[in-house]
């Protein structure tokens, strides 16, 4: 008697990542690295910081379902029009410790900009610095 075959499901690092960052391809390439490398299991996108947090404000209100929904790590450009990274760290700061705790903070970036870097080593460990391009290497630096 033959068993069916059963399939495996991948396993992932994170279940939900997010992307904010204003260059349309960029966010498509990064989603392709993150799943190829089995990163996160679901990837949500935004193209600026203003929708990202209205957003995360959404998930939020739905308070049932918030821990499921929320993004294990969010990747965040620092030039953006509207709300730059920064601004959009300080905002997400601003939120409840519940899911802050939750959630790890990435700045992706094509910056060299030696002020970006001091500026995102003052959040401490509420913050990763990573360069452009994203690949697996760096998303190993991730914990």
């Amino acid at each position: 008697m033959k068993r069916p075959i059963s399939r495996k499901e991948p396993i992932y690092k994170y279940h939900r990542a997010m992307l904010v960052d204003d260059n349309e391809m960029d966010n498509f390439i990064n989603q392709k690295i993150i799943e190829s490398s089995l990163f996160a299991k679901n990837i949500y996108i935004s193209t600026n910081g203003i929708s990202a947090l209205e957003f995360l404000k959404n998930i939020l209100a739905t308070e049932n379902l918030a821990e499921e929904i929320m993004p294990n790590v969010i990747f965040i450009d620092i030039n953006m029009p509207l709300m730059d990274g920064f601004q959009f760290i300080d905002e997400f700061l601003k939120l409840p410790e519940k899911i802050k705790k939750k959630t790890k903070l990435v700045i992706l970036t094509t910056s060299i900009n030696n002020d970006d870097k001091g500026r995102a080593l003052k959040y401490g460990n509420k913050v990763t610095f990573i360069s452009k391009p994203l690949n697996e290497e760096s998303l190993s630096t991730i914990h």
